[in-house]
């Protein structure tokens, strides 16, 4: 559509010529109950009121609006015609005064996709749930505005719903003659802006804090889900964590959380993991676990709690001008979720899961051809959409914990303070974090922000031992390299352990010493004359960014050794450290499903278990030599069934381990056992099978033809609800059938009737290890229909489907080359969608070799 895609020098354009006073907005949702009264998209009527200054009267500007109809437009009391002005996504601003007034008024369309005004229909009891998402700028198809982070103001909202429903808002609402309406909002982007209607099931508390003056902060808390999740929905743990966020951060911080109330919502077909929309902060309603769950799950909701907590620092009172400085928010509220959560709550093994599973999304996203600096080159809104990856999280809060180290906790959190207080309610770029951080450490930031911030790669860290003649550490280096592509060498603050192993059969650390790597080869000075290493970890302590690697005797000792590292977050690391090296082919992928076979069964960390999982399942797909596949997956899958019967009954790890079987299970008794479980003809001691248990014994089942369209019906009659409905799509797409799979692929390429959860489940379902000769012909067939899809549908449809169905386990030459085919010829395609089909190349030239690395093994 013309105009939808804003650059950013149209923002800057724009930033400089207007200011905003303030928006009141109305919005009429009577129209999401009852039957839908056209034959387009259902729409509800949207009215604004937006009052603005122009620095250059006589200029011309645009807003920005994506809705099916605009009926009226007036300009400082002047009607205009909305078939002249308004485009499908932008409304002509022409010969503006110094003080204006448009009001704009449309019928804009509720959304199946998770973005803009999202509805919902409960299939369990029929009611309709309402939530808005915008993030980066979807607000516009809700009402008309300046669509762009730099354009703050204030915000009224007035919301009319339907009889019996209850609405929420940034601020506070009171409903009177059927009316909603909400307090003004301190000056906010639009993209933090949220609307949540419906028949939700509410739970409130309270927050308070008392200063040392004596006055005291009061914060209405509130929690609210679909009234089907309300006997699942655990809202003592989720305010005890939020209460201990907010103790932590006023604690840190020294800047009262300013937006008065804070709701969550926890929301249906929801996109993203959370938003951190001030006052009203929206999260996937899958954090409300149905079924038992591990503590990593409950770490996991209590971590993104923690971050959106954040945001309202990092991000909604301080936002960044453009997407460019997108990290100003996200990588802060990374870095201060982890961190919290250590330093707040119950779950001291943050930084564990952290080291293990954060950085790893990191090291994955650093090494596609579309890593970028941490302050990225945003060019327009889709860029900006891609750039919520592992670079702008997991990269830039790994660069900050980083950070920590070398200036100092204190210094780090007064430039926090200060950079609140210096900025509040208005838009910074990077100069102003340096300055102040300049200001508390006395440090010079510009060359550790040149190297950390403005170059993308990750560098890998190796350990080269000399011993002398009485078998002690004659000399002690760390070399560092650095990709071809990016070759750059950083300074790294890190902690270098030596470990051996003891009498007792552990592996323990007996000396450390922090030091600052820098350049090509660092000297470890301090580490001379020590015992001989039976292991030497090169970022003991995860103090820096990089990848680590082993010299010969340290990967020998982890090849017998690695379930004797007695602490946890070393052991996370090597683990970390030999899957990079999987990845990288520069071990066979054998040998990591060997140590996780070997070793997994012994891991604690119950995180770190499900991450080994994750991989060890990877290792084989898609590292794994073909002619050694088959046997690979039979290894693993009696693996998991061994460590399954081996766990303590009704234990976590028992659950993961056969969550784990189930996904791995490859041969006739496996399914069997699959099936009795099922049936209540086996169990296994201490393992219950609650609901979601079922649905994960059941895709395997479907996915080989074990259980046929009928068994999963009876299933959906005994767990009618959102979540048993998304499940069955799943399992229905995962059948071996070319008939499923065709209907599959039209449901999602060629229609667009599904909504977005249902899309993405379709997906999931369509694309199974086990059938790769099955849906080999859809490799063509991909290539064929993704730019016409990335035209008609919405951006978070077209990255599903773009990525979700790109032929993967077409793992072959011929895959790479109709790849760069399509690429060579489609050099005009939106950057965004060449993106994601380079990064799929990448994966998948990666995993060939990987492939050829396994293969070599038997040579």
């Amino acid at each position: 559509m013309p105009g939808e895609n804003l650059s950013r020098d149209e923002a800057r354009e724009r930033a400089a010529l207007l200011s905003v006073d303030g928006y009141e907005v109305s919005l009429d949702l009577r129209s999401a109950v009852g039957e839908d009264r056209g034959d387009g998209p259902r729409t509800f009527r949207s009215v604004t009121v937006i009052r603005f200054r122009c620095n250059e009267p006589g200029a011309s500007t645009f807003a920005d609006l994506i809705a099916p109809r605009v009926t009226a437009v007036s300009l400082n009391g002047r009607d205009l015609d909305p078939g002249e002005v308004f485009d499908g996504s932008r409304i002509a601003l022409e010969d503006l005064a110094a003080d204006n007034e448009l009001v704009v008024d449309a019928e804009c369309a509720y959304s199946r996709t998770g973005e803009g005004l999202h509805r919902f229909v409960d299939p369990e009891d029929g009611e309709v749930y309402l939530y808005t998402q915008y993030e980066p700028a979807d607000s516009r198809r809700v009402f008309a505005n300046f669509e762009q982070p730099d354009l703050k103001a204030p915000y009224r909202f007035e919301v009319r719903a339907p009889e019996g429903w209850t609405v929420w808002s940034n601020g506070a609402g009171e409903q009177t003659d059927g009316v909603w309406r909400f307090a003004e909002t301190k000056p906010i982007s639009t993209y933090i802006t949220c609307v949540v209607a419906g028949p939700y099931h509410y739970v409130t508390d309270s927050y308070t804090r008392t200063w040392a003056d004596g006055t005291t902060l009061e914060i209405p808390l509130g929690a609210l889900c679909r009234k089907g999740l309300a006997p699942y929905f655990d809202s003592d743990d989720v305010f005890l964590v939020t209460k201990q966020g907010l103790d932590f951060f006023h604690d840190h911080f020294d800047y009262p959380y300013p937006f008065g109330k804070y709701d969550q919502a926890f929301v249906p077909e929801y996109n993203l993991g959370a938003m951190e929309n001030p006052g009203l902060v929206t999260f996937r309603e899958e954090f409300i676990f149905r079924g038992k769950v591990t503590q990593a799950s409950y770490e996991g909701r209590a971590n993104v709690i923690l971050h959106e907590m954040a945001h309202m620092w990092f991000g909604d009172l301080v936002t960044m001008e453009w997407w460019d400085d997108l990290w100003l928010k996200e990588s802060f509220a990374d870095f201060m979720g982890a961190f919290s959560l250590v330093g707040a709550t119950r779950f001291a093994g943050g930084w564990i899961t952290f080291a293990n599973r954060r950085k790893a999304w990191a090291y994955r996203a650093d090494q596609l051809p579309s890593t970028h600096p941490i302050t990225a080159d945003i060019r327009d809104l889709q860029d900006a959409k891609l750039n919520f990856d592992g670079i702008t999280y997991a990269k830039g809060a790994s660069v900050l914990k980083q950070l920590v180290a070398y200036v100092g906790e204190e210094a780090f959190l007064e430039g926090a303070r200060r950079y609140f207080k210096r900025h509040a309610y208005g838009n910074t770029r990077l100069g102003d974090l340096l300055s102040v951080l300049e200001e508390t450490s006395g440090r010079d930031m510009s060359a550790w922000s040149r190297s950390w911030l403005q170059t993308a790669g990750v560098n890998a860290l190796t350990p080269q031992v000399l011993l002398d003649a009485d078998g002690r550490v004659e000399e002690l280096a760390v070399v560092q390299e650095a990709a071809e592509s990016h070759p750059e060498l950083r300074p790294h603050r890190v902690a270098v352990g030596l470990y051996r192993v003891t009498d007792g059969g552990t592996l323990e650390r007996y000396a450390r010493v922090e030091t600052d790597v820098d350049g090509a080869r660092t000297v470890v000075a301090d580490l001379a004359g020590a015992e001989a290493p039976d292991l030497v970890l090169v970022n003991d302590d995860d103090l820096t960014y990089c990848k680590i690697r082993f010299d010969e005797t340290s990967l020998a000792t982890l090849r017998e050794h690695l379930g004797a590292v007695t602490d946890p977050l070393a052991r996370a690391l090597c683990w970390s450290a030999l899957w990079n090296m999987t990845r990288d082919a520069l071990l066979p992928a054998r040998d990591f499903v060997d140590l996780v076979l070997r070793f997994g069964g012994r891991e604690s960390e119950i995180g770190v278990v499900q991450m080994l999982h994750a991989w060890a399942e990877s290792a084989v797909t898609h590292y794994t030599a073909p002619a050694r596949r088959e046997t690979a997956a039979a290894l693993l899958a009696e693996g998991a069934r061994r460590e399954l019967y081996a766990a303590v009954p009704g234990g976590e790890h028992q659950l993961a381990w056969a969550r784990f079987f189930a996904r791995t299970a490859t041969t006739e008794a496996d399914f069997a056992l699959l099936g009795d479980l099922l049936a209540g003809t086996a169990t296994v001691e201490g393992l219950e099978l609650d609901q979601e248990l079922r649905w994960v014994f059941l895709e395997p089942l479907a996915a080989h033809g074990v259980v046929d369209e009928k068994a999963l019906a009876e299933e959906l009659a005994r767990d009618d609800t959102a979540s048993g409905k998304r499940h069955q799509v799943r399992c229905l797409a995962a059948r071996p059938s070319e008939a499923v799979k065709a209907q599959a692929w039209a449901q999602v390429v060629e229609s667009d009737a599904l909504s977005n959860a249902m899309v993405e489940a379709t997906i999931a379902g369509f694309s199974q290890g086990s059938q790769r000769e099955l849906i080999a012909p859809y490799a063509g067939k991909y290539f064929a229909a993704i730019e016409r899809v990335w035209a008609e549908r919405s951006i978070q449809i077209g990255m599903h489907v773009v990525q979700g169905l790109f032929p993967s386990l077409q793992q072959s030459r011929e895959t790479l080359d109709a790849t760069d085919a399509w690429l060579d010829a489609h050099g005009e395609a939106a950057p965004a969608l060449r993106r994601l089909v380079l990064e799929s190349r990448d994966d998948l030239a990666r995993a060939l070799r990987g492939q050829a690395c396994d293969e070599a093994a038997d040579q």
